[in-house]
């Protein structure tokens, strides 16, 4: 059997009520308030890519359109600002699924950091299309910080799926 690269392994299926409890926990994540810091890393838009690469049939753009009102009606924002980056950051990284998991989880976050780039940008702009104030510098930072979290978040996602080593010599799986 071939395997991708980046895995090393087999994975068991993934639970569907393990999918939403993380997409819970990470929406209650971005509600804490630690402050309205631009270069904070969005853990809802890291939580919904992993999910979109690592699941694609479960977990689409209608589903990063959702959590994008709620985090719209949540800031305070313009509604639709984060609807509109999460469902562009979804649609982008369900189109490349498929090549991204053929690379290394460290090189998988270089290759995912222009669509968390471009996710904040896309924010920006619609952010001063209708008016706000400019962040300032700090925003380039929070697409770097969301790269850099994504190997802990793949290997903390991935852990419920991970056979446990089987020392059978019958069975080469």
């Amino acid at each position: 059997m071939i395997l991708p690269r980046g895995s090393d392994q087999l994975l068991l299926p993934v639970n569907p009520l393990f999918i939403w409890f993380t997409l819970l926990i990470a929406f209650a994540i971005n509600l804490v308030p630690l402050g309205r810091h631009p270069a904070m890393p969005d853990v809802v838009a890291l939580v919904l890519v992993f999910w979109n690469v690592h699941q694609p049939r479960r977990v689409g753009v209608g589903l990063a359109f959702l959590f994008g009102v709620m985090m719209d009606v949540h800031d305070g924002a313009i509604l639709g600002q984060h609807a509109l980056a999460y469902t562009l950051l979804s649609f982008f990284a369900i189109t490349i699924h498929r090549r991204l998991r053929w690379f290394t989880v460290p090189s998988q976050a270089v290759q995912i950091l222009p669509l968390f780039g471009a996710a904040h940008a896309v924010s920006f702009i619609v952010r001063i299309i209708f008016g706000g104030m400019l962040p300032g510098w700090e925003l380039l930072v929070a697409p770097v910080f969301e790269a850099l979290l994504w190997p802990p978040v793949t290997w903390l996602l991935l852990a419920p799926q991970r056979r446990a080593p089987d020392p059978d010599e019958n069975r080469p799986l």
